[in-house]
């Protein structure tokens, strides 16, 4: 007891952090740092919202952590506070990958409604029924335009379908006194690529991309932030450096270096340390890394974790038939595309679940390489054509509790 009360009287004296607030994800600078093009090109789509004229839908495309959300947010704060002077307008915000919001068409329906003020029960509604009060909330509000922002707009796709998104862009031809605008953020580059042509062709009217941060840019933003963050010597600047130099090798992700920065101040604490150094941020990347790998695999849509599920048995040589076997003892124990794509067609049926075409596996596949779940190389089998050599880059002390979430997940 007399340990727990000697942590708890100590807090005080031994915390690093300032205002820790700062360093957390969902925290909105008065200054967006290198984003002023940006966030001149947004404004500049969206202002005639502000005479009431409607504008064009707006994609905007980027990696994680490369200040999409927060020039998106900015702009919509400052064109709410011309709005109430100017203009009717309403603008709402969904966070497409939040769990139980936009996982299926009548959630997603329900959202929108509760964000315009009505209520519908979470379940027992025909979904057309819910889609009649949302339109008929639309047309009786007092906003002549309504701009809605999807954020991570390919996860609803994933989840729910692109038909879905489709219906919202035809929302025009059924109201008379409101106009709907779609702005969508995703991390995905080929997003509309993916998309049927119908909807492509509906949605399609403004994209803007945004840059990934260099370590220079990286390291002004932690600068800047770690000032707000921490009490005065509380981080040396060679832990600065190196949090940007990490970050800068991850696609220029402000975000990661934040969170890896915020990590580090807590081990730092949780030390009893005086200072956060080096070492800090190398303990805080090594935790975030597996952190994120366990969130990633938890929070992907079925199928994704099919194709995980189906690599993980290749690679033990578990629920393959002796002809894959055999393929897998042939290969020298490599596995490739098509590897993958049987064992994940076996296991489909498995758990009667709908089976994805090769060529979208494939593009699953790719995301894993890109999110750092697999190492994928692109070899040539000669006359055979291109394939890929699929590696598990998941660290081994984490394997068998991912093997625990698909497990629940899948129902195996």
């Amino acid at each position: 007891m007399e340990k727990i009360d000697k942590i708890f009287d100590s807090i005080n004296s031994r915390t690093l952090f300032k205002n820790k607030a700062v360093l957390q994800s969902n925290y909105s600078p008065n200054e967006i740092l290198y984003r002023d093009k940006q966030i001149e090109v947004v404004a500049s789509i969206l202002a005639p919202s502000l005479i009431g004229q409607k504008t064009s839908n707006l994609f905007i495309y980027g990696k994680t952590g490369t200040g999409k959300t927060l020039t998106v947010q900015y702009v919509k704060d400052e064109l709410l506070k011309r709005a109430k002077e100017e203009f009717p307008l309403r603008i709402e915000y969904i966070n497409c990958k939040l769990k139980k919001v936009a996982d299926t068409e009548y959630r997603m329906l329900a959202e929108l409604i509760k964000q315009l003020g009505g209520e519908v029960p979470a379940t027992g509604l025909p979904t057309g029924q819910v889609y009649t009060r949302f339109l008929n909330l639309l047309q009786n509000s007092n906003e002549r335009l309504f701009i809605l922002i999807l954020d991570e707009i390919d996860q609803l796709v994933k989840k729910i379908s692109d038909n879905f998104l489709y219906t919202l862009t035809r929302l025009n031809s059924e109201l008379t006194k409101t106009q709907f605008i779609i702005v969508g953020i995703s991390n995905d580059l080929r997003f509309l690529e993916n998309l049927d042509p119908r909807v492509k062709s509906s949605l399609g009217e403004e994209e803007i991309v945004f840059p990934p941060y260099n370590a220079l840019q990286l390291q002004g933003i932690l600068i800047k932030r770690a000032n707000e963050a921490f009490k005065d010597g509380a981080i040396d600047p060679a832990a600065l450096s190196k949090c940007a130099a990490f970050a800068a090798r991850e696609h220029g992700d402000a975000r990661r270096a934040l969170d890896l920065l915020r990590v580090a101040g807590e081990v730092a604490e949780r030390n009893g340390d005086k200072k956060i150094g080096t070492k800090h941020i190398d303990e805080a990347n090594h935790k975030i890394e597996r952190d994120k790998i366990l969130d990633i695999v938890e929070t992907e849509p079925k199928q994704f974790q099919a194709v995980l599920q189906a690599i993980i048995d290749l690679e033990e040589g578990k629920n393959t038939t002796l002809k894959q076997k055999q393929l897998f003892d042939d290969n020298d124990g490599k596995i490739f595309t098509g590897d993958v794509y049987n064992v994940y067609q076996d296991l489909c049926k498995k758990i009667n679940m709908e089976i994805l075409t090769q060529r979208r596996v494939g593009d699953i596949l790719s995301e894993f390489d890109m999110l750092g779940i697999i190492n994928a190389k692109v070899i040539s089998k000669g006359r055979y054509g291109r394939t890929k050599e699929i590696k598990l880059a998941i660290p081994s002390g984490i394997i068998e509790k991912i093997k625990e979430i698909l497990g629940d997940s899948l129902g195996l």
